[in-house]
């Protein structure tokens, strides 16, 4: 407010190119006293324990070339159910291999669904790309893996004419938002512990500017926006110097028109739980976030158990087992 104050007195007593120029000035100002600390953290990897599920005879294995050479590794879940329900892709988080699905997917397996489990490039046993080294946010390379685990659910025999549904954990999520953007064929969405560049990069460049800055009036008066703008400078750099991108996970939010289920732990302390409500309120189609009391990042499960599985199989049967919606076109090969 303070910020806006100032600026609109200035509009009424300063020309234009001279508010031009302040503007200008603080954008190199905060790019140069910050932006190395942001490109700095924003490539370091987080220190959780990640969840990496054991092997089992019950899982159809399956192999998945990419257009770019390279080899990715799933495991395929059939519902012992007569009468299948759907087919449900299931999205990693960054670092656990394709058995971790099993304690998110087994009461959606033995309910009546099919479930489907991948390994994007450099995770788990798929093959390694030597020019790629993959962080924790979404790259264009994590959609592009996403796509090919797409591609063959609908061609597989028995594929499900009706499409799929998207069970994504943390990043997987995020890239199952950005997947749906170009992917008719994803019905529905639930992601626990999703996240976009974004609206997690402003508020920690908030945070930082109070821990790295003596100037604590800088704080008050700079507006979110202008956060952003140093911010997004930062991940495009990032993203060039990785030969990736990063694509806005809240665009791909924002379009997204399809019935949503986010779950999120209130005690998350690296995504916090008001950067996921952020998120969810740029969706747009049938949504409920869903903050699970005293849970900590990708602790949902383990906090809440029997009403998270009861959740997860409500939002599927909801909008994907009814087998009642029309079936979505989905884009040719290639």
């Amino acid at each position: 407010m303070v910020f806006w104050f100032w600026l609109g007195l200035a509009v009424l007593v300063v020309p234009p190119i001279a508010i031009g120029l302040v503007l200008a000035a603080l954008y190199l100002y905060l790019r140069w006293r910050y932006l190395g600390f942001l490109v700095r953290i924003f490539q370091e990897k987080p220190l959780f324990v990640i969840p990496r599920g054991q092997p089992t005879d019950e899982a159809e294995h399956v192999i998945l070339p990419t257009a770019d050479g390279l080899t990715l590794r799933g495991c395929y879940f059939r519902t012992p159910v007569a009468a299948r329900k759907g087919v449900i892709l299931f999205g990693l988080e960054f670092g656990s291999n394709r058995w971790a699905c099993r304690q998110y997917c087994e009461k959606l397996v033995a309910a009546g669904y099919d479930v489907f489990a991948y390994e994007p490039r450099n995770q788990g046993d798929s093959d390694k790309d030597p020019v790629y080294e993959p962080l924790q946010w979404v790259t264009d390379k994590d959609v592009s893996d996403m796509k090919v685990a797409i591609k063959y659910l609908s061609t597989r025999p028995d594929a499900d004419p009706k499409g799929v549904g998207v069970f994504g954990i943390s990043k997987g999520g995020s890239t199952g938002f950005v997947a749906a953007g170009s992917e008719p064929a994803i019905r529905c969405i639930a992601t626990d512990g999703a996240y976009a560049t974004y609206t997690t990069v402003v508020p920690y460049m908030q945070r930082w500017i109070k821990i790295y800055s003596d100037n604590y009036r800088l704080q008050r008066v700079v507006p979110t926006w202008f956060y952003g703008l140093v911010g997004m400078t930062g991940v495009k750099r990032v993203a060039r110097n990785r030969g990736v991108t990063y694509p806005s996970i809240e665009k791909a939010v924002g379009k997204f028109r399809r019935p949503l289920l986010m779950i999120h732990g209130e005690n998350d302390t690296y995504i916090k739980a008001e950067m996921a409500k952020a998120l969810f309120e740029r969706a747009g189609g049938p949504k409920d976030l869903w903050v699970v009391p005293k849970a900590k990042h990708n602790q949902a499960l383990h906090v809440a158990e029997d009403e998270y599985h009861r959740r997860v199989l409500e939002f599927f049967d909801r909008h994907l087992g009814g087998g009642t919606a029309e079936a979505p076109a989905v884009p040719a090969a290639g």
